[in-house]
């Protein structure tokens, strides 16, 4: 029989490391790159891949995600295709949340259809890459593996957060450490040369094997494997099996990028700015999709931009806009200086009425006012900003907090909903 191929995306972490961003939201539900959701790298990459039946993990802050998936993946009756989600729920077996990656499996396992000859694709929500996972399903099958783990080289200064595995030419899999810190565990780790020429040519730099978060399971073993104790795959289930399953690697050489940090998510944002960026949103083989909101086309009167993206529905009126990411229906008014600015922008216009409204009980409008100077900053949804205001994280401790504007990896962030008035100047 025909392997079936089950993808399952985790989505249920808190994200505290992009606290507050997750304040109010999930990971998954974060938004990228002007119009999209961090879920939908993962999802696209299966249904690229010709992966149609999808499982997504959700515990915390899940509505947002829950109306984003709901809205933006609809498929027809005859194609077999779904996205479901399926959030922690009690049961008579259990009423416990989900207590890490593998326990969030666990804990769904009764709701995958499944054999023993299935194939489990195990992904992460929150990372930014484009890979064929058919090559990946590939590999694994020719290799005749219990588990497959994609890995990416990295130097070693790079691998801290994430998982190091010690690999042998034929891609077996000896030695799995969850996040090292200690530089003596991570030097023990480097690729040793005759691999290291196998995977980078010629090239004699130092690198280690970092697991992607992306999981390939017999569906076998992963059964048997989540009989026993344990939590998570990284810290206790791959570990475990060490040396008693065969446990293959997949090197991917593509752009990949763990968006976990609040660095990591505005930096990945500007990098779509370049002429070239690393990772393309351009592909018309590999396309990233999204919900069709059936947004008018953005205007622009009088405004400057450079290295700029600007998303559907935005009001860009006499401003001046460089290396910034403008999200869908930004307003960003006349006079007002942006430098490596990330905008979210808004879930809805707001009308003649409301604007007259906000004017007799003394708030900004959604968007940004005119006259202002932000830098190096990262405008949540439905933020209001007045006129004459200034943010910049400059001069301002790491965990500076303030009436809704935060500063964190030496990044102001303003949350979303915050209202900044008229004048502010931090």
């Amino acid at each position: 029989m025909k392997s079936k191929i089950i993808c399952v995306i985790m989505g249920g972490g808190r994200g505290t490391r992009l606290h507050p961003l997750t304040k109010d939201r999930c990971k998954p539900a974060v938004p990228l790159a002007g119009k999209y959701r961090l879920v939908d790298i993962p999802i696209s990459n299966c249904l690229n891949s010709r992966y149609n039946q999808i499982f997504v993990l959700s515990q915390f802050n899940t509505a947002s995600l829950h109306q984003h998936i709901q809205s933006t993946y609809k498929f027809d009756p005859f194609g077999k295709g779904f996205v479901d989600i399926l959030s922690a729920e009690q049961t008579n077996s259990g009423e416990s949340w989900y207590q890490g990656t593998a326990d969030a499996v666990r804990q769904n396992m009764h709701h995958f259809s499944y054999t023993n000859q299935d194939i489990f694709l195990i992904l992460s929500g929150d990372q930014l890459y484009n890979i064929n996972l058919e090559k990946v399903v590939e590999h694994h099958k020719s290799l005749n593996a219990d588990v497959t783990i994609a890995a990416k080289a990295l130097t070693p200064d790079q691998v801290k957060g994430l998982g190091v595995m010690c690999v042998s030419a034929d891609y077996s899999i000896n030695k799995f450490v969850e996040k090292p810190t200690n530089p003596e565990v991570i030097k023990q780790l480097v690729v040793e040369k005759s691999l290291a020429r196998k995977i980078q040519g010629g090239d004699s730099k130092e690198f280690c094997l970092a697991s992607m978060g992306i999981y390939v399971f017999s569906a076998g073993i992963l059964k048997e494997a989540l009989e026993k104790h344990g939590s998570d795959f990284g810290k206790e289930i791959i570990p475990s099996m060490l040396g008693k399953k065969k446990l293959k690697t997949y090197i991917f050489d593509g752009y990949w990028e763990d968006i976990g940090t609040v660095k990591a998510f505005f930096e990945a944002n500007l990098m779509l700015n370049e002429p070239i960026p690393s990772f393309n949103f351009y592909d018309s083989e590999n396309p990233v999709y999204t919900r069709s909101r059936f947004l008018p086309s953005s205007k622009m009167n009088n405004t400057t931009l450079d290295r700029t993206l600007v998303s559907d529905g935005c009001i860009l009126m006499g401003c001046s806009l460089s290396n910034c990411s403008i999200g869908l229906r930004s307003v960003v008014g006349e006079g007002t200086e942006f430098r490596d600015v990330v905008m979210l922008g808004a879930d809805k216009f707001e009308s003649l009425s409301e604007i007259a409204e906000n004017k007799e009980i003394n708030i900004p409008n959604i968007g940004v006012g005119k006259n202002c100077k932000i830098e190096k900053s990262i405008i949540d949804k439905n933020a209001r900003i007045g006129d004459h205001v200034e943010l910049s994280p400059k001069g301002k401790k790491n965990h500076f907090e303030l009436n809704g504007v935060y500063v964190r990896d030496e990044i102001l962030i303003v949350t979303k909903n915050a209202v900044i008035p008229n004048g502010t100047k931090l």
